[in-house]
C-alpha cells in the first residue's frame, strides 16, 4: 500500500512531524480517509474522492468537511472530558514533502490540506470489539439508549416543508439498495429473495408512509448521527459515547431518529446478540418516550441491513477484492433482512409481584434472554407518567390514592398498557408488560387479549420476604431517578390487594 500512499501521506508517517510523542505512527484507511493514529492522537485526513454520496472533490471542500465532522460528533461529547473525543480541524501547512502542522485561523489561507485531530481511544474498547469477546453487557447499551434520547430531544428539527425526511425519499433510498443487489447477486436464489424482500419493502411503505410522514411533522426527523453502528461507539469509562458521524451527506444525517436507533438494533442482531438489542430498544422508548416508533424500526432496519449488503456488493466489483468474501457478506444481510421481514410469532408475558419483588430486574433478564424474536419491555411506572405528561422518572408529587396513583388512574394505565401491547402484537413485536399485576381480572384481562390474538400467554412471577421488600423500596427512593415511586405505604396497601395466583394460572410460569 506504501508505495501508492500520496507524499504528504507518506510524509506524516515520520513521528517528528508530530508535537507529541508519536512512534510509531499507524496508519488506518477507508474509503474516504487516512487515519494517522500517533501517540495518544488520531489525525484524520478526507481523501481527494468525488462519489455519488460524498464529495472530497476539492480543498474547500475537505476543509467544509473537517470543520463539519468536529461541530456534530462533538454533539456527543458529555460534561467528563475524557469523553471529549474531537479536538479541532487542523490547516496543514508547508509542502506536501515538507508538511507542518498549522493553527486554525492564522493559517487557513496557507493551508495546502485540512485533517480532523482526535483523542485516540482503545480499539478494544469499540463495541463491536466488547461484543466479540463477550464484554458488551446490557448496562453499556442502557447507557446508550439514554444517551441518544437525550441527544435527541434537543437535536435540530428538521421542517416538514424543509428538504430532509420526506417518506418518498426513505423509499428511494431503499429501492436504490434493492437495484445494486439486483446487479451484483444474480443467481436464481439471490433473485427470489431480493424480489422478496423488495415486495415486502413496497407493501410495508405504502402500510407505513402515513406514520413516515406524521413523525416528520411531529418533530421526530432529526440532525442524527446517521451511521449508527457498534463500530462507532466506544466505551469511555461508563459511558458509551458515539463517534464518526455523517458529516459529508447531509440527507444521511437528517433522519428519523427511528433510522438512527434501527442501525444499532440491526447491528446487535447481526452480531447475534438479540436479547441485548431489544433491551436497547426498549430502554431507548421509555427514555425517549417514542410511542410509534416500534412501527417503523423493522423497516428502518430492513433498510440498514440492506445498505451493508449493498456496500458488500460495490466492494466485490473494486480491484483487489475478495469477490467470495464480499458476496457471502452481501448474501448474510440480506438473509438478516429476511429474518427481520418476518420474524417469528409474538407471545404475550406479563409480570405479577409485589413492589421490590424484582419485577423489572426479572423482565430485563427475560428479555435479554429472549432470542426467538423481536420484543419490547412496556412498563407500567414509564406509561403511567407518559399518560400525565412526564418523563420516566420525573417525580409526580402524587400522595397515595391521589394524583398518579388514583383508582382511575390506575385503572387508566392498565386500559393504556393493554393497548399499547394489542399494537404491538398486531405488527409482529412479543410484548412484556412490567407491572404489578394483583388482581385477577388485571391479569384475566392480558390473558384474554393473547387469546384473541392467538399468541402464547406467560406470567413472570416475582416473590420476596416482605422485610426484603420494605429494604429494596426504602434503598431504592433513597437512590432516586427511579420510575417508580412506591413507597412501604404503598406496600401495605398491595398487601390487602394481593390476589395469588391461581393453580391455572400458574400453568402460565414461567420458571
Amino acid at each position: 500500500m506504501a508505495h501508492a500512499l500520496p507524499a504528504l501521506i507518506k510524509a506524516l508517517r515520520d513521528p517528528a512531524r508530530y508535537p507529541h510523542a508519536a512512534a510509531p505512527v499507524e496508519l488506518m484507511e477507508t474509503h474516504g480517509a487516512w487515519v494517522l493514529l500517533a501517540g495518544e492522537h488520531a489525525w484524520k485526513i478526507k481523501k481527494p474522492v468525488r462519489l455519488p454520496f460524498m464529495d472530497f472533490g476539492t480543498l474547500a471542500l475537505r476543509r467544509a468537511a473537517c470543520q463539519a465532522e468536529v461541530r456534530l460528533n462533538r454533539r456527543f461529547e458529555t460534561a467528563d472530558p475524557a469523553s471529549h473525543l474531537y479536538l479541532q480541524a487542523l490547516p496543514i501547512v508547508g509542502t506536501a514533502d515538507q508538511p507542518r502542522w498549522g493553527t486554525p485561523g492564522e493559517d487557513d489561507n496557507n493551508a495546502i490540506e485540512w485533517a480532523v485531530h482526535m483523542r485516540r481511544f482503545s480499539e478494544d474498547l469499540r463495541l463491536d470489539h466488547l461484543c466479540a469477546r463477550g464484554a458488551l453487557k446490557p448496562e453499556h447499551l442502557s447507557s446508550l439508549a439514554q444517551r441518544m434520547a437525550a441527544f435527541q430531544a434537543v437535536a435540530a428539527v428538521a421542517a416538514p416543508d424543509g428538504p430532509w425526511g420526506h417518506a418518498n425519499d426513505v423509499l428511494a433510498f431503499a429501492r436504490d439498495n434493492l437495484t445494486t443487489l439486483r446487479s451484483g447477486l444474480n443467481d436464481a436464489t439471490d433473485a427470489a429473495e431480493i424480489d422478496q424482500l423488495s415486495r415486502w419493502t413496497e407493501s410495508r411503505f405504502s402500510q407505513w408512509a402515513p406514520l413516515l410522514t406524521q413523525r416528520l411533522c411531529e418533530g421526530r426527523v432529526r440532525e442524527g448521527h446517521g451511521d449508527l453502528h457498534l463500530a462507532n461507539l466506544v466505551l469511555i469509562g461508563n459511558e458509551v459515547v458515539p463517534f464518526d458521524g455523517i458529516e459529508f451527506n447531509d440527507a444521511l444525517r437528517w433522519i428519523d431518529v427511528a433510522s438512527d436507533m434501527a442501525f444499532v438494533w440491526m447491528d446487535l442482531l447481526d452480531h447475534g446478540q438479540p436479547g441485548l438489542a431489544n433491551g436497547l430498544l426498549s430502554d431507548w422508548l421509555d427514555a425517549s418516550g417514542d410511542t410509534t416508533a416500534p412501527d417503523v424500526v423493522p423497516f428502518f432496519a430492513v433498510y440498514r441491513a440492506l445498505v451493508r449488503a449493498k456496500v458488500a456488493v460495490i466492494r466485490s466489483q473494486q480491484m483487489g477484492a475478495s469477490v467470495a468474501t464480499s458476496l457471502s457478506e452481501a448474501r448474510a444481510y440480506t438473509a438478516l433482512a429476511q429474518r427481520i421481514a418476518q420474524p417469528p410469532a409474538p407471545q404475550l408475558v406479563i409480570t405479577h409481584g409485589l413492589s421490590g419483588s424484582g419485577k423489572t430486574w426479572a423482565s430485563s433478564r427475560w428479555l435479554q434472554g429472549e432470542t426467538s424474536g423481536r420484543a419490547i419491555r412496556l412498563r407500567s411506572d414509564v406509561e403511567r407518567k407518559r399518560l400525565h405528561g412526564l418523563s420516566a422518572t420525573q417525580a409526580s408529587g402524587s400522595g397515595l390514592n391521589t394524583g398518579l396513583y388514583s383508582p382511575q388512574a390506575h385503572t387508566d394505565t392498565y386500559a393504556h398498557l393493554q393497548d399499547r401491547a394489542r399494537h404491538l402484537l398486531a405488527t409482529g413485536w412479543s410484548v412484556l408488560v412490567d407491572a404489578a399485576f394483583l388482581r385477577r381480572h388485571e391479569r384475566d384481562a392480558f390473558a384474554a387479549l393473547a387469546n384473541a390474538v392467538n399468541c402464547p400467554f406467560h406470567i413472570l412471577a416475582t416473590e420476596a420476604p416482605l422485610a426484603v421488600l420494605r429494604e429494596r423500596i426504602t434503598a431504592r427512593q433513597a437512590r432516586g431517578a427511579d420510575a417508580s415511586e412506591a413507597t412501604v405505604a404503598v406496600l401495605e396497601q398491595q398487601l390487602g390487594w394481593l390476589e395469588p395466583l391461581s393453580d391455572a394460572e400458574r400453568e402460565h410460569c414461567l420458571p
